[in-house]
C-alpha cells in the first residue's frame, strides 16, 4: 500500500494528513475553510487518492497559512507515498470541462517543481475563500510533491466552475501520473534512474 501520514503543529497550523494513492477517492476534509474543503474533496474523489486532512489554523489572522499548509502537507504525503517513483506513469494531462468553462492541466512528476498558472478570477472570494489563494495552493503542492505543473483556463465565466474545473483536471492528471504501469516492472520512469528529491534532469 502506497500510504503516508504527516502530523505537524506550529504556531500557525495544527495538521494531521493521511493519503492512500491506491484508494477509491474516500475523503475526510476539515480545514475550517468551506470552499477549500470542497476543492480538496473534488481532488480526492477524481484522483482516487484517499485523503484525510484535518487542520486547525490561525483563521483569525487570515486564510493564507491554512491554505498553504494544507497543500504542503498533502503534497508531502503524496511524495512520501510515491517512494522512489518506480513504476508510475509519471505524466498526466487532461482537458477538464465544467459547464461553460474549460481548463487544461498537464503535469510531470519530475522532481523539478514548477508552476505555470494562466487562470484568473473575477471575484475576490468564492464562499469565504480568497480566490488569490488558489494559485498559491497549486504552487505549494507542486513544490511539495516535486511536479512540473501547467494550468491554463482556456475559457469560462463562472468563477465556481473555473475553480472546480481546474481542481478536477488536476485530479485526473494526477490519477494518470501516480498509477502503476505493470509493463514498467517497477522501473523508475527516467533515463537517469532517479526522480524526486535531487533529480534535476530526467
Amino acid at each position: 500500500m502506497r500510504t503516508a501520514r504527516i502530523t505537524r503543529k506550529t504556531h500557525e497550523t495544527d495538521i494531521d494528513v493521511e493519503v492512500n494513492l491506491d484508494g477509491t477517492g474516500k475523503f475526510d476534509i476539515s480545514t475550517g475553510i468551506g470552499f477549500l474543503d470542497h476543492m480538496i474533496e473534488q481532488f480526492s474523489r477524481h484522483s482516487l487518492i484517499d485523503i484525510r486532512c484535518r487542520i486547525v489554523g490561525d483563521l483569525h489572522v487570515d486564510q493564507h497559512h491554512t491554505t498553504e499548509d494544507s497543500a504542503i502537507a498533502i503534497g508531502q504525503c503524496i511524495s512520501q507515498a510515491l517512494g522512489d517513483r518506480g513504476g508510475i506513469g509519471r505524466y498526466g494531462s487532461v482537458y477538464s470541462p465544467m459547464d461553460e468553462a474549460l481548463a487544461r492541466v498537464a503535469l510531470d512528476i519530475s522532481g523539478r517543481p514548477w508552476l505555470v498558472w494562466k487562470a484568473a478570477f473575477t471575484q475576490e472570494k468564492l464562499g469565504e475563500m480568497d480566490t488569490e489563494l488558489f494559485e498559491h495552493w497549486f504552487q505549494s503542492i507542486s513544490q511539495a510533491i516535486g511536479i512540473t505543473l501547467h494550468i491554463e483556463l482556456l475559457y469560462g465565466s463562472n468563477n465556481h466552475h473555473i475553480c472546480e474545473g481546474i481542481y478536477k483536471g488536476f485530479a485526473r492528471a494526477m490519477r494518470t501520473a501516480v498509477e502503476l504501469d505493470p509493463r514498467k516492472g517497477g522501473a523508475v520512469p527516467s533515463t537517469k534512474g532517479l526522480l524526486g528529491e535531487g533529480s534535476l534532469n530526467g
